[in-house]
């Protein structure tokens, strides 16, 4: 198996970067620096970065078209007009909780999107992840201290999310039309004894899912049946989330943070929160865009 090459995508760094998503229209990456309300985005091979301040908390980003995106924030779904920034409300999730957020979120095949919350303080059982289809929004699962992991299989027939805190991922039977569960969750990978915690996911086109493990310096790899295939060193304690990159999907890129570093951890890790590219053979794809109406 070819040895992994981790290099710097991004030396801006990011207190809590995440969120990773690619546009291959544009060759374009997008992800946000959660907690200072930043839209950050670098166009492929030597683009110049560009942070957009959104003036709070933001977490995830879907293609609507060419013209509009949707961001998942702390007050709800919101429409980004591409080129002037404008964010317009369109479907408020707990937006009269001032003590949740955003967090992890991912498009469904099928052009659902599955998001996730959770509290700011990280306050237990505090959050939850909502479908949302054409204008339609219904809570899927409560009581989630930090959803993170929210990914499909390329037919639409699995999903997969976590409750970090329990360090158990979680796989369900979807729907393909709708991105709807259509049975019970069972656990796909057990985390509990290993090091670090289970945070953003990515599945591609073999239905190999590529996990960032928070504390854990490493991004792993399982196959469909949950065995674990790989584990990628990083150059960052806290990678967060992976995103597939590049015209042919076939690269990963990986947000990292400081977020609950004193001085002297910093000083230990001194790339955290850049964002990095894994140049290793990834059978990737890219995300569907989203359908709000």
């Amino acid at each position: 198996m070819s040895e992994a090459i981790v290099s710097v995508l991004s030396d801006h760094v990011c207190q809590l970067g995440e969120g990773p998503s690619y546009d291959p229209a544009t060759d374009t990456l997008y992800w946000f620096d959660i907690v200072n309300g930043q839209l950050l985005e670098k166009a492929g091979a030597g683009g110049a970065l560009k942070i957009h301040e959104l003036g709070q908390m933001a977490s995830a980003i879907a293609i609507i078209d060419e013209q509009r995106q949707l961001i998942a924030t702390e007050t709800g779904l919101h429409v980004r007009d591409v080129v002037t920034g404008r964010l317009t409300l369109h479907t408020p999730i707990e937006a009269d909780n001032p003590l949740t957020r955003s967090n992890d979120s991912r498009v469904h095949p099928c052009g659902a999107l599955w998001t996730g919350t959770m509290g700011k303080k990280e306050e237990k059982g505090a959050g939850s992840i909502y479908w949302f289809f054409k204008g339609e929004l219904r809570r899927l699962f409560s009581d989630i201290t930090v959803s993170n992991s929210i990914c499909f299989s390329q037919d639409g027939a699995l999903a997969y999310y976590t409750d970090t805190s329990t360090g158990l991922l979680m796989r369900v039977a979807c729907d393909p039309a709708t991105g709807l569960p259509a049975g019970e969750p069972n656990v796909f990978v057990d985390h509990r004894s290993s090091k670090g915690y289970v945070d953003g996911s990515v599945v591609d086109r073999d239905g190999v899912l590529w996990n960032a493990v928070w504390g854990g310096k490493v991004v792993k790899a399982y196959a469909p049946d949950g065995t674990l295939l790989r584990s990628v060193a990083m150059p960052v304690t806290q990678p967060s989330c992976p995103a597939f990159v590049g015209k042919n999907a076939d690269r990963l890129a990986v947000t990292s943070a400081w977020s609950g570093k004193d001085e002297k951890q910093r000083q230990l890790d001194p790339q955290a929160g850049m964002t990095f590219l894994l140049d290793i053979p990834v059978n990737g794809r890219f995300e569907p865009r989203v359908l709000i109406a």
